[in-house]
């Protein structure tokens, strides 16, 4: 290796999925991948994202870059979210479990929508109004318009 270039990072283990693809029918748009396929007590690896469950039903969404120099986190294992270049070690809530890094990683909004664990915050309905509130003689605010 040349003086002063990097080394790449080492192989992504299995438990690394390339990119979140759900072409699957009914999945939205900004879709991670399924809410059953999260491990309770652990999570995946998604791309630039890692999801973790540490108990049922709670998913927590994080960047995939270690915060001690960059590298990419490539494991969940043991209850931890593991960077290999010069092993941190991260809590499933993002926290520094072991270091040498000394900062949390950086959160990634994530929620569920339906089956998914999706992207970005949940969506929020739009809000439908009585049909009575088109009619001019009814003020907004009043008759629950």
């Amino acid at each position: 290796m040349v003086a002063g270039a990097f080394a790449p990072l080492p192989a992504a283990r299995q438990e690394v999925q390339e990119q979140p693809a759900p072409a699957q029918q009914g999945a939205p748009e900004n879709a991670l991948v399924r809410a059953s396929d999260v491990p309770v007590g652990s999570g995946l690896i998604l791309g630039d994202t890692v999801v973790t469950q540490p108990n049922l039903g709670n998913y927590q969404g994080f960047s995939v870059i270690c915060t001690h120099q960059g590298c990419a986190l490539n494991e969940i294992a043991g209850g931890t979210i593991n960077c290999p270049c010069h092993g941190s070690k991260f809590n499933l809530d993002g926290s520094v479990a072991t270091g040498p890094a000394n900062e949390p990683l950086s959160r990634r909004e994530v929620s569920v929508q339906g089956d998914w664990i999706v992207a970005g915050a949940p969506a929020t309905p739009p809000v439908i109004k009585p049909w009575w509130c088109e009619i001019p003689i009814f003020a907004p605010g009043s008759a629950d318009c």
